[in-house]
């Protein structure tokens, strides 16, 4: 073993949008991949019931529409787009893999049923969410992921002194603190506001959109 100097080497960025639905997460990140790539090649992983090609008169991009959210169905998605070296790929949503028809919980409850506890089913189920993870860090491409926000409600007072409720998101609808294997992590409230919440580009830090 030797260590070596380090350098800051071309790489590709690995971006989370998070946000409540309706706030914008599927074009939004239709528009940065078209930032990042200006007329490259797009590929999007669609669990949203084809909430994508909604914009398809807005951007080119290719699609695959998943029926099954298990993580290694993922995995080949993932797998098939960096075969056809798609200049961004984009994954919305990457929540449905831990909270939806076949999802990591899914297949816990699944293997649970009847045993009276999770912990032999985790066993299972975690190495197929940890080969997810590694298929997301090792595309070879820009990737962005959206993922749903867990949302609450909260009462404030508007402009005229009257309680209203506002929606407000919360943590990922996803593994604790996957959200953190980004380079940069982009909340998106209601009104399609966004707060740069964890960066490791200098020229985010803080930033609000």
């Amino acid at each position: 073993m030797k260590f070596q100097k380090a350098t800051k080497k071309q790489s590709h960025a690995r971006v989370a949008l998070i946000g409540i639905s309706g706030s914008g997460k599927t074009y939004g990140a239709l528009r940065v991949a078209n930032g990042l790539v200006p007329g490259g090649r797009i590929a999007v992983i669609d669990s949203e019931r084809g909430s994508a090609s909604k914009y398809s008169d807005v951007f080119a991009f290719d699609v695959l529409e998943l029926e099954s959210f298990a993580p290694l169905k993922y995995v080949d998605a993932i797998d098939a787009a960096a075969a056809e070296k798609y200049d961004v790929l984009i994954i919305d949503s990457l929540s449905h893999a831990w909270m939806g028809k076949d999802g990591a919980l899914e297949q816990v409850d699944r293997r649970a049923n009847g045993a009276g506890s999770s912990f032999n089913a985790w066993r299972d189920v975690t190495p197929m969410h940890n080969k997810l993870v590694d298929a997301l860090l090792r595309y070879p491409g820009h990737l962005i992921v959206t993922m749903r926000a867990k949302a609450e409600y909260v009462v404030e007072q508007n402009g005229k002194g009257k309680s209203v409720p506002r929606k407000v998101g919360m943590a990922p609808v996803q593994r604790d603190g996957l959200e953190y294997e980004f380079d940069l992590v982009v909340d998106i409230a209601g009104d399609q506001s966004a707060i740069v919440s964890k960066t490791r580009c200098t020229a985010f830090n803080g930033q609000a959109i």
